[in-house]
């Protein structure tokens, strides 16, 4: 099925509200439940769809990335989301299950029980920090990393069990992966719902364990995980890549991988936001004549011109030679930072000629009324 807008998906404005997107979404939720319309698999893809619109729209951070960028800027530094094809009923019912309350338990006769009385196991998250150059950040890219996770059991595909016999149905809650509790107090009875002590909600226990993971379903191992990293990402900046993180115990949904990204310094570039600075050294006679010299940017080496005149401090810029937005449009500037550089040490022909022209009208600054030949005459003494 093909992406459709989420604020078409959920049948409600740009300018909706949290609380708006919420109660829209439970309508559509409602609307095409797949207990509600067991068989129909067009109903249960609107139903994925309503879950994918939700997922961003009802996050800050996502939703002002899809108001910018569409589709293609929730789907890169957040990982697929719930827009993936690996989306089940499962990750609906963990994420958002609360949303429907009481809607298909008792009251509402459609017997989702099975689904949201048992709870469903995450597993944890991992953060990694990745280094990039200045070059990288410029462009995106694509990084390879070398992560010790933990990852399903081959062995027993998760269960924690030898074989599929040793797996049965849990005799404190009989398999519903929660216990009922009535206490009789002062204003009757009350009855308290919670996760099984005996199977930790997941309805089975194990006679005999898996001789490889001891009976967790999970194994520990490291994992080589693609990245892909927009271009114009900031020191400190953490993406988050969906179900790269760890296995869970006895099945369940994978964790996140939290990516903090770091940057190399530039030998010769600085970084400020979106800008990139250069310190540029020139003579006292470049500055005065005017030259030509060569400027590293990001891509490869430019060159500029100086104009005669140019005075120390003087800010050229280059515009478009900087760092993008990330997932964005446009891009920042190189600031060519001029410095006039003054000679420390001097030959003794060089300090004669400086004596003699310490006082004279053309050493002394007067920008009106500057002597070209001067600046000719002293080129050689400053390269």
């Amino acid at each position: 099925m093909d992406k459709r807008d989420y604020y078409e998906v959920l049948g409600v404005s740009r300018e909706a509200t949290k609380e708006e997107i919420k109660k829209a979404y439970r309508k559509q939720a409602l609307k095409y439940h797949p207990d509600k319309n067991p068989g129909d698999k067009k109903a249960e893809e609107h139903f994925k769809e309503a879950a994918s619109a939700y997922e961003v729209l009802s996050n800050d951070e996502k939703r002002a990335r899809y108001d910018r960028f569409g589709h293609e800027g929730v789907s890169g530094a957040s990982g697929n989301g719930f827009g993936g094809a690996g989306m089940t009923m499962e990750d609906i019912f963990a994420s958002f299950g609360d949303i429907f309350g009481d809607a298909f338990g008792g009251f509402g006769g459609f017997g989702s029980s099975r689904r949201s009385s048992r709870r469903v196991n995450k597993g944890s998250n991992l953060r990694v920090k990745v280094k990039l150059t200045l070059g990288e950040i410029a462009n995106g890219c694509e990084k390879k990393i070398k992560v010790a996770k933990y990852v399903v059991c081959s062995t027993c595909d998760g269960t924690g069990a030898a074989d599929q016999n040793s797996i049965t149905s849990c005799t404190t809650c009989r398999g519903s992966g929660h216990v009922t509790r009535i206490t009789n107090t002062m204003l009757g009875q009350m009855q308290t719902t919670s996760v099984c002590p005996s199977c930790g909600g997941n309805g089975k226990t194990i006679t005999k364990k898996c001789p490889v993971c001891y009976g967790e379903g999970i194994v520990q191992k490291d994992d080589i995980i693609k990245i892909n990293i927009p271009a114009g990402v900031s020191k400190g900046m953490q993406m988050t890549v969906s179900g790269k993180g760890n296995a869970a115990r006895r099945g369940g949904i994978n964790g996140d991988l939290l990516v903090v990204i770091d940057e190399e310094d530039h030998p010769e570039l600085i970084r400020e936001g979106k800008d990139l600075i250069y310190n540029l050294f020139i003579s006292i006679p470049d500055a005065a004549l005017g030259t030509h010299v060569e400027i590293p940017t990001v891509e490869n080496i430019v060159k500029i011109k100086i104009e005669p005149g140019t005075q120390p401090g003087k800010i050229l810029r280059l515009r478009g030679k900087g760092l993008p937005e990330v997932n964005g449009y446009g891009r920042g500037d190189l600031l060519v930072n001029v410095n006039v550089w003054i000679p420390k040490n001097l030959t003794k022909e060089e300090a004669r000629t400086l004596e003699k022209l310490r006082d004279s009208a053309s050493f002394i600054p007067r920008p009106d009324k500057e002597d070209k030949g001067f600046f000719e005459r002293m080129r050689g003494y400053f390269e």
